[in-house]
């Protein structure tokens, strides 16, 4: 992290918890929803069930932007966020300010999704 200034870490770091936070609290209030329809035709019914699966993409989609910010966060308190995972070289401020649980770099990132 040395080529991160203490500010710009913190920025990042409190960015992610904010983030963090958005998520826990949305996920918080799709989980109030009701997960039993009663009532209505089959129409609503097919409704409400198609808004319930997206719900559950949504909540499984946060639960692994979760997982990366917790990594994130734990990779700044080990002091060595900021470094590619694949080359160690060093992850450009502008990227992760664009992208905070980037943990790769721009190149490496290419390489992996020429890969898939």
């Amino acid at each position: 992290m040395e080529h991160l200034t203490k500010e710009q870490v913190e920025e990042i770091k409190n960015f992610l918890i904010q983030w963090r936070n958005q998520i826990l609290q949305e996920a918080q209030e799709a989980m109030g929803e009701p997960l039993s329809y009663e009532g209505g035709d089959e129409i609503d019914r097919a409704d409400t069930e198609a808004e319930r699966l997206v719900t559950l993409r949504n909540l499984d989609r946060d639960r692994k932007v979760l997982k990366k910010i917790e990594y994130s966060l734990a990779k700044i308190e080990a002091g060595t966020y900021g470094r590619c995972e694949m080359c160690s070289s060093e992850i450009p401020f502008e990227r992760l300010k664009a992208r905070p649980v980037a943990n790769l770099c721009i190149k490496c990132k290419e390489i992996e999704e020429e890969n898939e």
